[in-house]
């Protein structure tokens, strides 16, 4: 009888050990590139401290997706792209060279390029 209780209790040990096992491995499939730059726009998103909008590309204060209050200035100026929901002359949508303009004021200031926006995202093109 106690060879069968010590059987008993080593099967038991043993599924307990693979079931404690089997429950911290995950079923991650390892990210691509473009799944690690969409993770990190991500992580950066509502991040409004420094001085440049990550998510947005261009100077946090003059950033008109982020702020109302800059774009109800940029609305009454009658600068605004409606079918993108940003200032005409933020809108890297509708003139993709505004991003280079941006792009350079980074440069200029940080020495390096800007971060990649959410319209970088391969999930938003």
């Amino acid at each position: 009888m106690k060879f069968y209780s010590l059987q008993t209790v080593m099967i038991l040990s043993l599924a307990a050990a693979v079931f404690a096992v089997g429950c911290g491995q995950s079923n991650h499939v390892p990210e691509s590139k473009a799944d690690k730059k969409a993770t990190l726009i991500a992580e950066k998103k509502g991040d409004h401290e420094g001085w440049w909008c990550s998510e947005h590309g261009l100077p946090e204060g003059e950033c008109s997706q982020c702020d109302a209050k800059v774009a109800a200035e940029f609305k009454a100026k009658g600068d605004w792209c409606a079918e993108h929901e940003r200032a005409k002359s933020q809108c890297f949508k509708c003139d993709p060279k505004l991003k280079d303009k941006y792009a350079a004021i980074y440069r200029a200031k940080e020495g390096k390029e800007p971060p990649e926006t959410e319209d970088d995202s391969p999930s938003k093109k």
